[in-house]
């Protein structure tokens, strides 16, 4: 049985007076880069400022710090990053595009100096492969479209951070398996500023509210994915019931306890609910880490050949382990065996006070894949 940890916050995580700024991550910053490089591609005219679409549709504009023909038929640009008052180690990193017309048409993605290399697998990316997310990469390939009829006429697009591989140090790509730089990153193409404390002081109004009103059951979902997910999933209840709850599962319970809550749900993907499932409540990265081991141990659970579980074992990441099952054809089962799990670890840190369900979602936070069911969750 899991030992229950919370762990103390970070000694850094400081409550700050008054908003926070909002930035861009690399992601939006790359695309912007990229749009400049192709418009003086098309042009030949120097870029001051472009604009480029986020996810959500809404454009925003970006001051272009260099813009310039390399050579007949090759165009570079460079943005420079704002994280906004996020603690971000690429805050003012060079996001560099650079756009050159191919044979083909079409546009062909590539990661130059300062972009990590993926080299092992469980990151949703293909190995060998530059570090750039799925949703960077519809951000570029967007913004260069909207330069380029690339229907018509191909172009190679290039990213590259000049001091990539020294700022990459700071965080935890080599432990991840990508080597060489940073990862170009994003999913909605704002850095949100991330203060911890207040972060988990959130959680725990968001909480207090909910149960101000009446409400019984809460629903902790592990950001905005999964929250849309989870509302899709449980229709019946209103929305103050859902919690973007972060790393703060412990402080949220904590707060439904106080609040005569009975029912709890969590709603999540295979990394935070192994890290619940080995019984940490505060899942910060600087004080947990997936452990591996609680995914081995389930895919023994369900039967799976000894050389599965091996590789779980030694699986990257959490999602590797998920990838794995899938392949195994062990996902349902195993996912089913995590979210009791999870529902355990739940019902033992609020003394029995919380009736507890977990489902387990895909990557895209919409498909479940296994789900304890109750009383709320089908």
């Amino acid at each position: 049985m899991a030992e229950l940890r919370e762990p103390d916050l970070p000694r850094t995580a400081k409550v700050r007076q008054g908003p926070l700024r909002s930035g861009w991550t690399t992601g939006t910053c790359a695309s912007a880069a990229a749009r400049a490089a192709a418009l003086m591609l098309v042009s030949g005219e120097p870029q001051q400022h472009v604009d480029v679409a986020l996810p959500s549709g809404n454009r925003v504009g970006f001051a272009v710090e260099r813009c310039r023909l390399l050579r007949p038929g090759r165009a570079e640009a460079v943005v420079v990053k704002d994280a906004g008052d996020d603690p971000d180690v690429t805050h003012g990193a060079h996001l560099t595009a650079t756009v050159a017309w191919r044979d083909e048409p079409g546009i062909e993605l590539h990661g130059g100096v300062g972009v990590g290399v993926v080299t092992k697998p469980g990151l949703g990316l293909e190995v060998g492969g530059p570090a750039i997310n799925p949703v960077p990469r519809a951000m570029i390939t967007q913004a260069v479209g909207e330069a380029v009829d690339v229907a018509t006429r191909g172009v190679d697009v290039t990213i590259s951070v000049p001091d990539g591989e020294v700022r990459a140090r700071k965080t935890t790509n080599a432990k991840l398996g990508i080597l060489g730089g940073i990862s170009i990153l994003g999913t909605t193409g704002i850095v949100r500023p991330f203060s911890t404390a207040s972060w988990r002081a959130s959680v725990e109004q968001a909480v207090s509210v909910a149960a101000a009103q009446g409400e019984r059951a809460i629903v902790l979902c592990t950001g905005g994915r999964t929250e849309k997910g989870a509302m899709a999933l449980i229709p019946s209840l209103p929305d103050v019931c859902f919690v973007e709850v972060g790393d703060f599962t412990g402080a949220a319970l904590r707060r439904a306890v106080e609040g005569g809550m009975e029912r709890a749900v969590f709603v999540g993907m295979v990394g935070k609910l192994t890290k619940l499932a080995s019984g940490v409540l505060m899942t910060h990265y600087t004080r947990s880490k997936v452990d591996t081991n609680v995914l081995a141990e389930i895919t023994a659970e369900v039967g799976a050949p000894a050389e599965v579980v091996a590789a779980v074992a030694a699986a990257n990441t959490a999602r590797h382990g998920y990838e794995l099952w899938d392949a195994a054809g062990v996902l349902a089962p195993a996912g089913l065996l995590l979210c009791e799990r999870v529902a355990d670890v739940m019902t033992r840190f609020s003394d029995g006070r919380l009736a507890a369900e977990v489902a387990m979602v895909d990557f895209t936070g919409r498909a479940v894949i296994a789900s304890t069911g109750g009383a709320l969750l089908p």
